[in-house]
């Protein structure tokens, strides 16, 4: 199916990254990652804009053109009660602005029916209390997305996922964890990276500027004291 395409992952040497990647391989594409963990990729910070460049450039001299990027690269969480004025700067480097300038670098050099996949998150629209680095990123990048796919409108088609609890180690849960989600099981990397593959395909040719939010139905569950078998201890 991706025979022949070239496919960026930025934080793709572990977690959900990984797996998208691997998931691409497996169906013939040529992928590129780019992550700050060690390993056989491209090693940098993607807060770093020299970093940015120099991968961007790495792509193209290679492969002359790129057909999907995924932009999945992990943002840091930290609280208002102890984020720091440069953790949530580097946070947002990290979730918003790379993703940003790697759709520009790109952009030229897209093949027809290229895609681009931003990782967001549940929290973009639900949040735990001390959380605000991270949900402020995942929030930016699904605002990026439909921003993106209006002004890349014609030649690049943009969407973003945002998973809900998905364990990378692919635990099975039981108990309050399973049935707090009308799915009844926590999620795991390949729920995300099987949609990943679907809106890069043909079939997904009508779909742009969209957010899919795969968290097995809990951010549609309204929970009330004594509802659903939860109490509300305090």
């Amino acid at each position: 199916m991706f025979g022949g395409k070239v496919v960026v992952v930025t934080g793709g040497a572990n977690g959900i990254g990984k797996c998208i990647a691997q998931e691409f391989e497996k169906l013939g594409a040529s992928v590129m990652v780019i992550d700050k963990a060690p390993g056989a990729h491209f090693v940098g910070d993607l807060a770093d804009k020299a970093t940015l460049e120099r991968f961007a450039q790495e792509v193209i001299s290679k492969h002359g053109h790129i057909d999907v990027l995924v932009n999945n690269a992990l943002p840091v969480m930290v609280g208002i009660d102890e984020c720091s004025y440069e953790e949530f700067e580097y946070a947002l480097s990290v979730g918003v602005t790379a993703p940003f300038y790697l759709a520009k670098l790109f952009a030229p050099y897209f093949a027809p029916d290229g895609s681009i996949i931003n990782i967001s998150s549940s929290r973009d629209r639900m949040s735990q209390p001390q959380t605000e680095s991270y949900t402020a990123a995942k929030g930016g990048i699904a605002a990026l997305t439909h921003a993106l796919a209006v002004s890349l409108a014609g030649r690049v088609r943009v969407n973003s996922i945002s998973p809900g609890w998905i364990d990378t180690a692919y635990t099975v849960y039981d108990g309050p964890d399973a049935v707090q989600q009308p799915a009844g099981r926590v999620g795991n990397p390949q729920d995300i990276a099987q949609m990943v593959l679907f809106l890069c395909s043909e079939k997904a040719g009508f779909i742009t500027g969209e957010n899919i939010c795969i968290d097995g139905g809990m951010t549609k569950l309204m929970i009330y004291h004594g509802d659903h078998g939860w109490s509300l201890d305090k």
